[in-house]
């Protein structure tokens, strides 16, 4: 269970980090200074030279550059999920399936029913997303009183949601397709599965035929970001574990090392121990698959810097005019309601279902209360409802009203999510928290 801790770990540790993003935008917008909070976001930068410049504005290359790395990080850890994590046979993912269709289902029935027609009936997505790390990071605030396996479905409930924001941005948020472009992506993408196939496993060779199919997705139509997810489902993942020739190449450094140690000076290593820590890293890096390596390595950049600047973009709301009427706003109402009745009661609805009929078992140790308490934390929409109405809307008075529906009922659903969860964990001890399982 250690690389699923450290997963959460990190992805509550990163949900701080972007709720202080979040309030320097929300602050920065509605200060003297948003002039330039404004004139920063659309600063351009070029780069490349010639007829292969591209010269976009800074909010641009963090929409659309930076968040196709958020995506690929996704895409590797929906694959990781699968293959050999929490949803990789039936019984582990039938109820975050179910709790996430519930999840995106009924939110965006609510938002339709205030949103019948017109541009704002293409917000429909926009309550469908949960967050991740802020949902994780409300959940890290309770310690003790919200056991593991109540982790592990939240972490499970909100790939899975991610798996559907994706299809919904593919299907649903794509505009004209120049279909050259489209095809040039998809030749990089089976020379990806090629290169796969054959076994070659260096991250260079990846990252190079990633960067072709994004570059071919952003010119065509389809969403760059959707790029980023289908360039991870072709990272490998298997490792080619080689256990006594990597047992004794590691004996034998080792066995230098110490030898070399008697020469080496008490407080620092010598130069031929520094060599052979450096053989001894490349030794156990090629026991790591290339999906391991990709996600270890950008999986800090994507928390605690990618998604904060994606937060400080995005969420700086300048809050003018009578605020009262962008609260009772038709769309404002449907994204409250969607993510704060609409994520509770369809997670919660669609779970008793399949429970009830025998299709899933509630994770051991966990309380009907306690599940209660999580399908509210998947109220905090944030980066992806930010990211859909980005998609959405192209007019100022739309999107402005889609952010201030989103952060608002993003802090209700986590707040009265906290307070759930606070009252179902009482009495609950460290074991408890510590139990394992996703089902009885």
């Amino acid at each position: 269970m250690r690389p699923v801790q450290r997963f959460m770990h990190e992805e509550a540790s990163s949900g701080i980090v972007l709720f202080l993003a979040a309030v320097v935008a929300l602050v920065w917008a509605n200060s003297p200074w948003y002039d330039a909070y404004h004139d920063l976001l659309e600063t351009h930068i070029i780069v490349g030279f010639g007829r292969w410049a591209l010269d976009e504005t800074i909010h641009h290359w963090i929409d659309d550059g930076l968040m196709a790395i958020f995506f690929f990080v996704v895409g590797l850890e929906i694959k990781r999920a699968v293959v050999v994590g929490e949803l990789s046979s039936v019984r582990k993912a039938a109820l975050p399936i179910f709790a996430a269709l519930g999840g995106m289902i009924v939110p965006a029935l609510l938002y339709v029913t205030f949103n019948p027609g017109g541009e704002e009936f293409r917000g429909w997505g926009i309550p469908m997303a949960t967050d991740i790390a802020f949902s994780l990071g409300v959940l890290s605030l309770l310690r003790t009183r919200a056991p593991l396996p109540l982790k592990i479905f939240l972490t499970a409930f909100a790939i899975i949601d991610d798996i559907g924001a994706v299809i919904v941005i593919a299907v649903f948020y794509t505009g004209d397709i120049a279909w050259g472009n489209l095809g040039i992506g998809a030749v990089f993408l089976v020379a990806l599965l090629v290169v796969s196939r054959l076994g070659i496993r260096h991250p260079l060779v990846y990252a190079v035929l990633g960067v072709a199919v994004w570059l071919a997705f952003l010119y065509s139509g389809v969403h760059a970001t959707v790029a980023g997810v289908l360039v991870a489902a072709t990272i490998p993942i298997r490792v080619r574990v080689d256990t006594p020739g990597f047992l004794a190449r590691g004996r034998d450094l080792l066995l230098v090392f110490e030898r070399s140690g008697e020469y080496a000076h008490k407080d620092e290593t010598s130069s031929e121990q520094r060599a052979i820590l450096v053989e001894l890293e490349d030794t156990a890096r090629e026991m790591q698959s290339p999906l391991q390596r990709f996600e270890t390595a950008l999986h800090p950049w994507v928390a605690f810097v990618i998604m904060p600047l994606f937060a400080l973009s995005n969420a700086g709301v300048k809050l003018e005019g009578d605020f009262l009427e962008a609260l009772t706003h038709p769309v404002t109402i449907g994204i409250v309601l969607g993510l704060v009745v609409g994520k509770q009661v369809g997670v919660t609805l669609f779970s008793w279902v399949a429970v009830r009929f025998g299709f899933a078992a509630l994770p051991y140790g966990v309380t009907w209360l306690q599940f209660y308490g999580v399908a509210l934390l998947g109220g905090i929409g944030f980066t992806m409802s930010l990211f859909i109405t980005n998609l959405a809307f192209t007019g100022d008075l739309l999107t402005t009203e889609a952010k201030i529906g989103i952060l608002l009922g993003s802090a209700i659903s986590g707040i009265i999510g906290y307070l759930v969860l606070f009252r179902a964990g009482k009495g609950m001890t460290g074991a408890s928290s510590s139990t394992v399982g996703m089902g009885k």
